[in-house]
Formats: C-alpha cells, structure tokens, sequence
C-alpha cells in the first residue's frame, strides 16, 4: 500500500515509521507539495511501485496556493488522473478527505473552510461513482467551525500525535475494505 501526499503523508511517515513498516506500508509524501505536482511523480512514487492499494491525500496545499491560485476543478481534475492511472493498473483506489483548516497559518486569511467542504463533497461522491473507497477524515477531525480540533494539531494544519492516532484506524479500515474487494 503506498500513500500519496504532502507534508501530512511525509510527517506521518516520520513520526510513526512503524506503523508503516509494520503494515507494509510506503509513505511518499512531499512537504508543501501540490496535486499538479504529485500527478507528475505519479507514476515512480505508485504506479512503480503496483501496490495493491494506493491512499491519496491531496489538496490541502492546492486550496493554501502553494504554488499559485487552483481552483476545486483544477484540484479534481488533477486527483481524477491519479485516480484513472492507478485503475488502469489494477491499483484500488482510496481518495482521503481534505482535513479540516480554519486557517493556513502561513497563507492567513483565505477561509478554507468552503473550499474544503466542497472538495470533500467531490471526493466523496468521485469515489462512490467510480467504485472507490472514500475515506472521511475530516469528520472525526473537524470542529464546528471547519477548523481541526485542537488536541490533534499545534498549527491548525498537521496532525500531531494524537490526529495521526484519530487517522490509524481510519485508514486501516479502509485498507481492509479495499483489499477485500
């Protein structure tokens, strides 16, 4: 099973090199990094790899405009490739919800939260359309105000140990699932 991200999927990775080696799992996240970049490395970081399984978790760093202004179309459209290139491999696709962020602390001031909200209700609905797993870790993270719970981040943003502890067993249901069909 590889995971496809950003500095999440790369912190994750480092913070619990375990529950990787562990599960089989590979990590290939890249911090800051956005969908157009990670379609590119698409196929060294997955599709070279034929893992069964491949776990995307991307647009956060797209809706922060890491790498200038992406519209949601612009996002979809770039985890709708990722999502057909790993189909056409046999790879079972599972499509992570975006976190919660109120506010991007080093982008101040672009109120996410609609963005994600409606990025999310995309993936959701892509996977169940296209036979895909929708894993919702938004739900289990969020506040009432969009924003992630306190106790699972230091900056808002980047799940510490206690969010990383929420997503485990999220993913590993999904894993399971996917695998099973």
């Amino acid at each position: 099973v590889v995971f496809m991200g950003n500095s999440i999927t790369q912190g994750w990775a480092d913070m619990h090199p375990e529950f990787f080696e562990k599960n089989n799992y590979l990590g290939r996240g890249i911090g800051g990094q956005t969908t157009p970049q990670m379609l590119i490395r698409f196929t060294p970081d997955v599709l070279d790899l034929n893992p069964k399984t491949v776990v995307i978790l991307a647009g956060t760093n797209d809706i922060a405009g890491n790498t200038g202004f992406s519209s949601i179309k612009m996002i979809t459209d770039n985890i709708k490739a990722m999502s057909m290139l790993a189909e056409k491999r046999n790879i079972n696709v599972i499509l992570s919800s975006v976190l919660p962020v109120y506010d991007y602390p080093w982008r101040p001031g672009l109120q996410p939260v609609t963005k994600i909200a409606e990025l999310n209700s995309w993936l959701k609905n892509f996977a169940k359309e296209n036979g895909h797993i929708y894993l919702d870790y938004f739900s289990h993270m969020a506040r009432e105000d969009g924003g992630m719970i306190e106790n699972f981040s230091e900056d808002g943003v980047h799940p510490n140990e206690k969010g990383y502890e929420v997503m485990e067993p999220l993913v590993q249901e999904a894993i399971a699932k996917s695998l099973a069909d």
